[in-house]
């Protein structure tokens, strides 16, 4: 343990491997244990043919079975920073005052989602629409998995409906794209040259009192090499918005990598699956009939208002556990 401390970005990271290795183990030996006492239970209700004990038994390995399924489902989320928190940006396309409603509505399925899940939300932009919704929102989700699972929602978003809009009620279409990136932590080196930047400043026109109507305390940063864009103006503190600019477009620059990646490996092992995020992924449909469709899994969903209200579980584990059978065969 000499020196260990030393270097207190590579201490932490191997703190928090270590934590997630000890959660694995406890988890496992929890399971074995209550798969014994399971087994205890049934050999008291074949001695006594006491069929209350029974069904309680087979309760217990119910339980033992979904939670084991729950490990299994995570080991599959073996990516770098899987495990990581996740940067969200949902910017409104196609579709002018629908393609905004769309985006407000995706923010709140997500929002919902990440209450089910216990997740923290923290708002860092949002740019609201002239008439209604949103042009754009950017918020953080912290939790165990949360970039793991929310990477699944990368890509344009389609919503088919009759229009709260139009004065004919007809249906239109509208066009939202979702992005996910991984919250970095200092171990990831990002080479982004201060020369490289443009820092703007702007008075903020989301919510924070009187204090943001009267000072330029939002950011924006434009990455000049790339024309990558981040801001932030959630914060009071421009210093604030400042820093939290700074690590969106760290992730932004990151995820830039990520993708060169995947696009050379699906050049080398002749990957089918769309990898680019500007793909539609998934098309939600009000009328003339009601159903999901995620065009990635083939999964469809009848029942469209509990996907919007977050029951979006399904739809990302359909979509991780093609993409890891993918990954395997690639790898083969």
């Amino acid at each position: 343990m000499d020196g260990f401390w030393n270097d207190q970005s590579r201490a932490q990271t191997l703190l928090k491997e270590k934590a997630r290795l000890e959660e694995r183990v406890t988890s496992w030996d929890g399971q074995r244990r209550a798969l014994d006492d399971a087994q205890v239970l049934l050999d008291l209700a074949l001695e006594a043919d006491d069929l209350a004990t029974a069904k309680e038994a087979a309760a217990a390995t119910g339980a033992i079975d979904a939670a084991v399924g729950e490990m299994e489902f995570q080991r599959m989320l073996s990516g770098q920073h899987d495990r990581a928190a996740a940067m969200v940006s949902i910017n409104a396309g196609a579709g002018g005052t629908d393609a905004q409603d769309w985006a407000d509505m995706l923010k709140r399925m997500y929002l919902r989602w990440c209450e089910r899940k216990g997740y923290e939300v923290e708002m860092l932009d949002e740019q609201p629409g002239e008439e209604a919704g949103l042009k754009s929102v950017t918020f953080t989700v912290t939790g165990d998995w949360a970039y793991g699972f929310l990477r699944a929602e990368n890509g344009v978003h389609r919503l088919v409906r009759i229009s709260p809009f139009d004065a004919a009620a007809r249906r239109q279409t509208a066009f939202a794209a979702v992005f996910v990136y991984p919250e970095l932590d200092d171990s990831i080196h990002i080479e982004i040259r201060e020369e490289d930047l443009e820092w703007q400043t702007f008075r903020s026109g989301g919510a924070g009192g009187q204090h943001v109507n009267k000072t330029e305390s939002a950011v924006r940063v434009i990455h000049g090499p790339t024309g990558v864009v981040a801001a932030c103006q959630m914060e009071r503190s421009q210093h604030k918005n400042r820093s939290m600019a700074m690590k969106m477009l760290r992730a932004k620059m990151f995820a830039i990598k990520l993708r060169e990646q995947e696009e050379k490996m699906a050049g080398v092992h002749g990957l089918k699956k769309k990898i680019e995020w500007g793909s539609q992924i998934r098309s939600y449909v009000l009328a003339p009939y009601q159903q999901v469709n995620d065009h990635r899994t083939e999964i469809k969903i009848g029942n469209v208002a509990a996907v919007l209200d977050g029951d979006l579980d399904n739809l990302i584990r359909a979509y991780l556990l093609m993409e890891a059978g993918e990954n395997e065969k690639a790898s083969a």
